[in-house]
């Protein structure tokens, strides 16, 4: 059951008919409809998307059977004749898994609902695991997490750190020590569920696209853990690249006389900004009589003179940094958004927003989430 990931499509359908898959597709229109704006009659739905009424109220039979939606009843208000009955997502009928594998010292799981809420959490310690080691440990996470719900599993998504393929196989992620990794396949074998993996900053974006707090323009989310990487919305899709590496920032070198990186590289920018190195130098700066605020401002700077060109050339709109909080969200953040305006147009820093994330920690669990519902329903 390996799955290919919806990265590199519109993350949201357009049109009302898709030649190759039009019943699919129209089914993902109404998902999306009620996705994004809440309960409605089929009525409101056939106006809202352009179908005809028999084949709209047909589909929405077809999703209440499949316990995707569910009939609310009629409006509170009145109105003259029979009042129309509201359908709406059944936002707890089944559930997802979703995984974050970026952090350092642990891996972090949740079970999702359909409107991206969190119902239960789960973590595992990682303890230097690499290899396959460290894959057996997601199998495991994925068990207890399974276990923690009594609802149909709709599907897993998983967030991993390195570059990773459309079928979720993880092409390269030094830190874990997986090189060519099927971890999509091997997941679908061992819980017989569709499955989703893609980078963690690519989840990232799509967690923070879909029920974060972000406008129409341009999106980079900039996830900062045991590595560096940024995930991209440009008009609407989520930018893949060429063997799936778009947004492979982290591995950008930066300082040529600086640290040696995991991927065997000198001073990439995960050298200077990835939280392990971070909190090093936080700790170095204390012991050499720095102040916090300082460190954190000269590694804002260097991140801002690296992300300019990136903002420059993309024309962004939102530049959301994810990470731990009381790194990123306060003199660093200031200082990459100072230099950011001044190695750039006035027409690229006007109206550009530099910001942390608002779901925390929980954005690429989210995006896990987004991962299957978009795979699996077309709705993100």
């Amino acid at each position: 059951m390996t799955t290919i990931s919806p990265v590199g499509r519109p993350l949201r359908p357009r049109g009302k008919l898709l030649q190759e898959d039009a019943r699919r597709h129209h089914r993902s229109l109404l998902l999306q409809q009620l996705f994004r704006e809440g309960p409605a009659s089929r009525a409101d739905l056939a106006r809202s998307t352009g179908l005809t009424r028999v084949t709209t109220s047909d589909l929405i039979g077809e999703l209440v059977a499949d316990g995707l939606v569910e009939e609310l009843g009629a409006p509170a208000e009145a109105r003259v004749g029979k009042p129309p009955t509201l359908v709406g997502l059944a936002a707890d009928a089944t559930h997802i898994v979703g995984i974050d594998l970026s952090n350092d010292d642990r891996m972090t799981g949740a079970v999702v609902n359909l409107l991206g809420q969190v119902r239960a959490r789960h973590e595992v310690a990682i303890d230097g695991a690499t290899g396959q080691d460290a894959v057996d440990l997601v199998h495991r996470l994925a068990a207890e997490l399974i276990a923690l719900t009594d609802r149909p599993v709709l599907g897993i998504g998983v967030g991993s750190p390195g570059v990773v393929g459309a079928d979720g196989t993880v092409i390269d992620a030094p830190n874990l020590a997986w090189a060519d990794t099927p971890l999509s396949a091997s997941l679908a074998q061992a819980f017989d569920l569709p499955v989703f993996v893609a980078n963690d900053a690519n989840t990232a974006v799509l967690g923070e696209h879909t029920f974060g707090q972000t406008g129409t323009g341009g999106l980079m989310v900039l996830r900062v853990g045991t590595g560096v990487g940024a995930g991209l919305v440009l008009e609407g899709s989520l930018l893949h690249g060429h063997r799936g590496a778009a947004g492979e920032i982290g591995h950008v070198v930066v300082d040529p006389d600086g640290e040696r990186c995991a991927c065997g590289r000198t001073g990439c920018l995960e050298t200077l900004v990835a939280v392990p190195r971070l909190r090093r130098r936080l700790a170095e700066g204390a012991a050499n009589g720095e102040d916090a605020d300082e460190v954190l401002t000269r590694v804002g700077e260097q991140l801002g003179a690296a992300l300019a060109p990136v903002v420059g050339t993309l024309n962004l709109q939102e530049l959301v940094l994810s990470g731990p909080q009381e790194l990123l969200d306060g003199p660093l953040r200031e200082a990459a958004d100072r230099v950011i305006r001044s190695r750039t147009m006035p027409v690229s820093g006007e109206g550009l927003v530099v910001r942390a994330s608002t779901l925390g920690e929980d954005v690429v669990l989210v995006g896990a989430a987004v991962l299957v519902l978009a795979g699996q329903l077309g709705v993100s």
